[in-house]
Order: C-alpha cells, then structure tokens, then sequence
C-alpha cells in the first residue's frame, strides 16, 4: 500500500517532469523560430553544423556531468553514425520546410511522428500492432492530409518537407534500439550532436555562405535553446513516466502559433487547427495505448 508521504513524492516528480517538458518545449519552440530566421540566408545544412559544432563542447559537459566519463565511450558508435544521418535528413528538411511554410504549420505536421514511428515498428521490426492503434494511424494520417490539403488550392508543396521530416525522426526514434543498451541517454543525445557536426562540417563547404557579423547571436541562440530544450526534456522523462509528460509536447503548438504571429505575423487557419487536433488526439491515443500494453 503506498504511504502518503511516497504518493506526495510521486506527485512532485510528475510536476517537475511536466515542468520541464514544458520549458523544454518552450526553448525548442524559440530554436525552431530562430531556425526560421536563418534559413531565408543560409542553407539548412550549414546552419545545423554551426548548430551542433557550437553545442558540441555544452553536450559533452552536460553528458558528463549527468552520466559521468562513461558518457563519453560508446560500444557502437556506427549505430550512433546512422542516427546522425536521420537526424540531419530530419532536421535539414524542417528547416527547408520553415523556409516556405509559417512556424505554427510546420510544427503541426511535425506531431505526426508518433504515428509514423508505430507503423514503421510494425512494417519494419514486425512489432505486433493492435487494431486499435492501427485505427490511431489512420487517424492520425488523416489528420496530416487534413492539413496538406493535397489536391486542393490551399495545397503547398512546401507542406511534405515537414511530413517527410516526421517519417526521418520516427526512424531515429526507432533507431534508438540499434543503439548499445549499456550506453546512457547522454551518450545517446552527445553522440547525435557530434555525428551533426561531423556530417554537417563534410556537406557545408559546398553550400557556405559567409556569416553576417549580425547572425552570429541566432547561430549561438540555436544552439543554446537546442541543447537546452533537449537537456530538459529528457530529464523530464527520468522523473516522469511519458505518458505523464507526453502530453504536454504539444505545447509547441501553443509557442508555434504565439511565436510565428509576434515575428512574422502568420495566423493559422480554421482546418490548420482542426487537422493539428486530429493529430494531436491520434498521436496521445498511442502513447497511453502503448502505456497498457507495457
């Protein structure tokens, strides 16, 4: 029988979860508009190696003040390789995405990647999927062409680098198991920082564009709120289960939509938010399913 005392222990760690999913989610909201600025000057790639090459050093300090010296070793840094590949294809095609399409908008099509990540568990690793969360993808897919509107005149192309971005992260996501299982999350979240600013450093010389002396904070401002948001949102999931803290990542749309009216003035549309629910309501139905079933 749990005691008073331990279920109040209980609820402060689920509050401090939420709390730091929360303002993780906020910094990464703030890095996906400074994104956004950058990317009208400057190709997506160079921006992500500058990215991760001035987060480098933070990361590896965070990774070991968290996770100690082992932080630093990895048992198969191949695997680590692969998933900085999909996390620059990922991030490369958001940021060609937030060229075109206002933040809020892209945002929302990101929040498909739970439903991706189920159907290509199933498709890829033969996970055993119910119907319920079959129904859930569906829904969810329906959700993103709800939002697309292929066929239609509101339709811009634009849209499918940020759907293609959520098919790349849910690969990483899933990626996640090619990974040693001795290894801690901090080496997982240094090693992907490293391997962007390795693959990034070997793309950006094609693409350089010299750095204007007034675009050098954004650059440090991305890094920043990227290596932060991350930090807090993965410690939210150490003090919380996810199907606690999950929720409250959609909070982004909430910063998205604040954000891209206060800089640039986009005001998403009526069927905007209306797909961005259905999404938002497919995507959470997995998450507690999943919770069930573990």
């Amino acid at each position: 029988m749990t005691s008073q005392t331990e279920m109040t222990q209980l609820r402060l760690r689920s509050l401090t979860g939420i709390g730091l999913m929360c303002v993780g989610v906020a910094c990464l909201s703030v890095n996906d508009a400074f994104a956004k600025t950058l990317a009208v000057g400057y190709e997506p790639v160079q921006v992500l190696f500058l990215r991760n090459l001035i987060a480098l050093p933070f990361a590896a300090i965070i990774a070991v003040a968290m996770g100690g010296r082992r932080a630093l070793r990895s048992h198969r840094p191949g695997a680590h390789l692969v998933r900085g590949v999909l996390w620059l294809s990922a991030a490369t095609l958001f940021f060609t995405g937030l060229r075109h399409l206002g933040l809020a908008e892209a945002t929302t099509l990101v929040f498909a990647a739970p439903v991706f990540i189920t159907a290509l568990s199933a498709l890829l690793l033969g996970e055993q999927v119910g119907w319920r969360r079959w129904s859930a993808v569906l829904v969810g897919f329906a959700g993103v062409l709800v939002v697309v509107r292929p066929g239609s005149a509101a339709f811009q192309p634009a849209s499918l680098y940020p759907v293609a971005t959520a098919v790349f992260y849910a690969a990483l996501m899933i990626s996640a198991r090619w990974v040693d299982p001795r290894e801690s999350v901090w080496t997982l979240m240094l090693y992907l920082v490293g391997a962007g600013a390795l693959l990034g450093g070997l793309i950006s010389p094609f693409v350089w564009t010299s750095i204007r002396p007034e675009d050098w904070w954004l650059f440090f401002g991305i890094a920043l709120f990227g290596t932060a948001g991350m930090t807090m949102m993965t410690q939210a999931l150490r003090f919380a289960p996810a199907a606690v803290v999950a929720p409250f990542d959609y909070t982004a749309l909430l910063w998205a939509t604040a954000l891209g009216w206060l800089i640039w003035g986009d005001v998403p549309d009526l069927v905007t938010y209306i797909g961005a629910g259905i999404i938002a309501l497919s995507g959470l139905f997995i998450v507690f399913r999943e919770r069930q079933i573990t």
